[in-house]
This record gives structure tokens, sequence and C-alpha cells, in this order.
């Protein structure tokens, strides 16, 4: 099995259990659970293959990717009573799903020789549509754009990192393991330490 598909496993997996998480949370029935797994473990990965027209769609391609997403929301359904601060359980989970899809992404992009700003857009969309989906459908704040905290950004750094580490010599799963790093830790750094960017903030029009 080779790299790619590794940390494409790895991303449905963990973003699955985020989404039952949700699913939870919302009090949804063992359909739904299912519904909502499958829908943010692939949704960032069926973005990306259909804009860098990979087909099939990875999933369409190797179906033991939705059974491991409705594996893990039946896990859920049966267990999330047993979890407190499921929130907290969520944001965690998210953090290492995030840094991992971002360096499935990355890295199928770099497969296919595309450039640099194609590979770092292609990392980011991996890594924050299917949890952008996931908090839209289930009517939760999405985490992608929550005040206060670093999420695409981290996306970006992580994605960034690879382009910069394999422009220098540095390629293969080396890099895709730095892009993980950096991502992680930036959004490890804004949850424990509120690290964040500068924000907008309104300015009382001129007379």
């Amino acid at each position: 099995m080779s790299a790619l598909a590794l940390l494409d496993y790895a991303s449905v997996l963990v973003f699955a259990l985020t989404g039952a998480l949700v699913a939870s949370r919302a009090q949804l029935d063992l359909v739904g659970f299912a519904f909502i797994a499958c829908l943010t473990a692939v949704g960032g990965g069926t973005v990306r293959d259909l804009l860098l027209d990979r087909h099939p769609v990875f999933w369409v391609g190797q179906p033991d990717y939705i059974l491991i997403a409705v594996g893990a929301a039946v896990l859920v359904f049966f267990t999330a009573h047993l979890v407190e601060s499921r929130y907290s359980w969520l944001i965690w989970l998210d953090s290492f799903a995030l840094s991992i899809a971002v360096a499935a992404g990355t890295g199928a992009a770099l497969s296919l020789d595309q450039s640099g700003i194609i590979v770092v857009l292609m990392g980011v969309t991996t890594g924050c549509m299917g949890g952008l989906m996931r908090d839209v459908v289930c009517n939760e704040v999405p985490l992608v754009l929550k005040q206060g905290e670093l999420y695409v950004s981290c996306a970006f750094a992580g994605a960034l990192t690879a382009v910069v580490a394999t422009r220098l010599g540095l390629e293969g799963l080396p890099a895709l393991a730095l892009c993980a790093a950096i991502c992680w830790a930036l959004r490890a750094g804004s949850l424990i330490f509120g690290w964040r960017l500068p924000v907008y903030k309104a300015r009382p029009p001129r007379q």
C-alpha cells in the first residue's frame, strides 16, 4: 500500500469519527450517523479528486473507505454516551484529521506534478471541505471559520511547507510528514495557547 493510500485511509477514519461525534451532538439516528460520518470522511477528498480530474474518485475506486467510515459511525453510535466532553474530543480528533488530510491532498497533487499554488490549494481543500460540510449540515458553527482560532491558516502553512521542502529536495513521505506536523502544531497551538491572526474590526464610517 502506498503512502498516499495510507494517508487517505487515516484521514477517512479520523474524519469519520469526528462526523459521528457531531451526529451524536445533533442526536441523529444510526443512518444519520453513517451519512454524516461518510460525508465528513470523503467530502474533502472527493472535491480534490474532481478538481484534479482523477478518475475514479478515490472512494468509488476503493469502496473500503466507505466501509471504514460506516464502521466508525457504528462504533461512535454505541459508545458516544461513554465519552465525557464530546466537543473536546471533537476538536482534537479534528485537528489530527485536518493535518493528515492536508498531507494526503498535498501528496495527491504533488504526485500529478501540479504547480505549487495548485498543490497548496488541494491540500487546503482536502483538509477543510469535509469538516465544513459536516458542520454546515449539522447546523454547527464551522470549525473552519470559528473566530479566534487558526484553521485554514494551519492547512495553508502545512501544504506550503511540503511544497518548499519538495523544492529543496526533501520529497515523498518525509515532506508529507513535515506538512502534517506543521499543520497540527499550529492548530494545537491555537487551541492551547490561543494563537490567532489579526481579525478585521469594524470602524465607524467617515463623515
